[in-house]
């Protein structure tokens, strides 16, 4: 199993944003010798090693293009993923479909695809973006989404423990990206993230828990549910989706 970053190829999911980015040129810091920036609509990074790839995680034909167009990845950041303002689970089916199209099925389906495609480079190593949300009664079907995604990265470990391939599910509450801009609310770096989710990798790790509030939350987990819950409803209490 290939931890260290040196020498490796990278692909990131949602590039272009602010998590994105940072896995972009993190890896490129750490010695990476190649990443694959992949978006729905790439954009020029200036620099040689990064490789724009275009790429719908909810579209199968787009998958299949990126697997062929990207036989060297040996490190898949599965990071892209949608937070829609005013969602919540009581909120339109079609919506809600919409969500775990991407956050669920699209980055399931990428893992898939790129699975084999790391076991032929050595094993090598998924890592997928989650959200400390899989684990709070947040009402809103990107929690929902993330929770089903958080079960699914578990699964997969057990799948591709054969071929070698670390499989680590990335858990953090708020962070300072544009995409959480509407919430006032305590928030950690994207650089912090990813630097935690690098070492991760290198480490061995198959779980980071990115900031201090998803530390205390995991810390909880095992707590009786009428007390876990009253004590969440708490915690929640202004903010609104």
């Amino acid at each position: 199993m290939n931890q260290s970053l040196d020498g490796r190829t990278v692909l990131v999911t949602g590039a272009n944003g602010g998590l994105g980015e940072q896995f972009v040129w993190q890896a490129l810091e750490r010695g990476a010798g190649k990443v694959y920036a992949a978006a729905r609509t790439p954009k020029t990074w200036g620099d040689e090693r990064i490789r724009p790839l275009s790429l719908d995680i909810t579209d199968s034909a787009d998958v299949a293009r990126a697997v062929a167009d990207a036989p060297d990845v040996d490190l898949l950041i599965n990071n892209a993923g949608i937070a829609p303002a005013g969602d919540y689970v009581s909120g339109p089916e079609d919506e809600l479909r919409r969500i775990f199209e991407t956050n669920f099925f699209g980055t399931l389906r990428v893992a898939n695809a790129f699975a084999p495609v790391l076991a032929a480079n050595g094993g090598g190593t998924l890592l997928n973006v989650l959200s400390a949300a899989s684990w709070v009664n947040v009402p809103t079907g990107y929690a929902a989404s993330k929770a089903a995604t958080w079960s699914a990265t578990n699964a997969l470990r057990v799948l591709l423990q054969g071929y070698g391939t670390q499989v680590i599910g990335l858990q953090v509450g708020m962070i300072d990206t544009p995409m959480a801009t509407r919430w006032d609310v305590p928030k950690v770096s994207a650089e912090s993230v990813v630097a935690q989710a690098y070492d991760g990798v290198a480490d061995g790790s198959i779980e980071v828990l990115a900031d201090e509030q998803t530390r205390d939350l995991k810390s909880r987990l095992s707590t009786k549910a009428e007390e876990f819950y009253p004590w969440l409803d708490e915690q929640l209490a202004s903010f609104k989706p």
